[in-house]
């Protein structure tokens, strides 16, 4: 199983990003998929996830800014960043659970200025 985790940058507060990962290695259509965030000195946490039917959820901070979303044809899963704020500064990472076990991603920095 391979994530490839890309879109990260340098970004203005306020305005947007998109976020990919590409996964290899699994039936990408039946797993539910999750992206997860690690700001600077803190621990890695949850932000989003997208089932294998396409039901979303998301921490309640970003729940009105971001957007996660899948192509299944494609294998690519989606992060949709608006109004980004200094504390979305993180590397973000995804995350696929197979067979018990978790795959993650290589991560994507986010990096906000003021």
């Amino acid at each position: 199983v391979q994530l490839q985790a890309s879109g990260g940058g340098l970004v203005q507060a306020g305005g947007s990003l998109r976020l990919s990962c590409k996964a290899s290695g699994i039936n990408f259509k039946l797993h539910d998929m999750n992206w997860y965030r690690q700001p600077p000195g803190n621990e890695r946490e949850w932000v989003a996830g997208i089932t294998s039917g396409g039901t979303t959820t998301y921490v309640d901070a970003v729940k009105d800014r971001f957007t996660v979303s899948r192509d299944n044809v494609r294998r690519i899963m989606y992060l949709q960043i608006d109004r980004l704020k200094p504390e979305d500064a993180a590397v973000y990472y995804c995350k696929v659970q197979r067979s018990g076990a978790d795959f993650w991603g290589q991560g994507t920095q986010v990096t906000v200025s003021s």
